[in-house]
């Protein structure tokens, strides 16, 4: 709901030089929160974990209007990081423990597609409150569904067994703690192709009023829907042909998509890009959800889990404090920055080619 206005929100503060940090900031917490999650998950339970997040949300929402200095502002953006790094990490382990494996992809693909409902509704609704009843509302609003969401977790079942009651000790962690190795090859592609969303997060913002979209979030609205429209088949898609296949395909469809935003300079032009951007994070995600999942023990989910979520945050906060460092609120840059992108996400497809290929290697070795 905020994100879209938030750019034009750090200006009106004096801190228009700084819009790179709006993600960065926000993706920094969320990674770093990451091994605390998981650990959280496997050991204190599925349910409390996600009712963390969402608190958080609840409290920020409310704050924003009352710190009203950049340094409040970006003290705010780090600490809303927190529920990222809980929410996703914990639901996401929820939905591996109570679907069989055999429908692991489709389960978390319309897992991904609730995601998409809300990433769709809430950028226009909250440009739509925010150009209507002002910003504080829109800030009040946000937490008003975050606390509907607290409600909803707080009456599901917890499927974590056996659970521990929590203790401090959970807040330890050694370096075993943050990653789960065998998660790792989903990371790398993680964090290279989702800096791709930290560059729009970034930038689409400002590029959609240099084409006079009024409301910001049309961008996030037409390529939510496209996603929405693809995850009904992918993670079936992905299940039965497998997660290479069908993660190379939307690897490829976001560098097509990159290429069209920076070439599409009219609102058509936008929305093709957001439509096509769409489509290929719809056909990738359920695939690479599910690839991270498959590569784990079940003892480690929400540790393989994190450990997604870690990369995913690095590669937004990255691409979104890069974009920002390179635009400096110049508008013809932002075509070239799409073209760049493009790049990084090549590297993500190739490295699951090189990736399938030493995994055929090594199992011939063994036949």
């Amino acid at each position: 709901m905020i994100i879209p206005e938030l750019p034009n929100y750090l200006s009106s503060l004096g801190g228009a030089e700084h819009k790179g940090l709006i993600i960065a900031l926000f993706t920094l917490t969320a990674g770093i929160s990451r091994p605390f999650s998981g650990r959280l998950t496997d050991q204190w339970g599925r349910v409390p974990v996600m009712a963390i997040g969402s608190i958080v949300c609840v409290l920020c929402g409310f704050l924003y209007p009352i710190l009203t200095t950049l340094s409040g502002f970006f003290m705010l953006r780090l600490v809303h990081g927190f529920s990222t790094g809980f929410k996703p990490t914990a639901t996401s382990a929820y939905v591996a423990d109570i679907i069989p494996q055999e429908r692991w992809g489709e389960a978390l693909g319309m897992h991904g597609l609730c995601f998409s409902i809300g990433g769709a509704v809430g950028p226009a609704v909250g440009s739509f409150v925010a150009q209507n009843f002002g910003l504080n509302t829109m800030f009040f609003s946000s937490s008003l569904f975050a606390f509907l969401s607290i409600v909803i977790v707080l009456n599901m079942k917890e499927t974590l067994y056996p659970k521990r009651k929590f203790q401090t000790s959970m807040l330890k962690i050694s370096r075993s703690d943050i990653l789960e190795k065998r998660a790792i090859p989903a990371g790398i592609v993680t964090l290279l192709s989702y800096s791709a969303y930290g560059v729009i997060l970034t930038l689409i913002p400002d590029w959609s009023e240099h084409l006079g979209i009024a409301n910001k979030g049309l961008f996030f609205t037409a390529y939510t829907l496209a996603s929405i429209g693809i995850r009904f088949v992918s993670g079936k898609v992905s299940d039965r042909f497998g997660r290479i296949k069908v993660m190379l395909v939307g690897l490829f469809v976001i560098v097509i998509s990159l290429v069209l935003l920076g070439k599409g300079d009219s609102v058509s032009g936008l929305i093709l890009g957001a439509c096509v951007y769409g489509i290929g994070t719809g056909i990738l995600s359920p695939a690479l959800n599910a690839w991270t999942i498959d590569l784990s023990l079940p003892q480690y989910r929400g540790k393989a889990m994190a450990t997604m979520y870690i990369a995913l945050e690095i590669g937004i906060g990255g691409g979104a404090l890069l974009a920002g460092y390179i635009y400096q609120d110049f508008i013809p840059r932002i075509p070239y920055i799409m073209y760049g992108n493009a790049i990084v996400i090549f590297l993500a497809f190739f490295y699951v080619l090189y990736w399938d290929k030493t995994k055929t290697e090594r199992r011939d070795r063994l036949l």
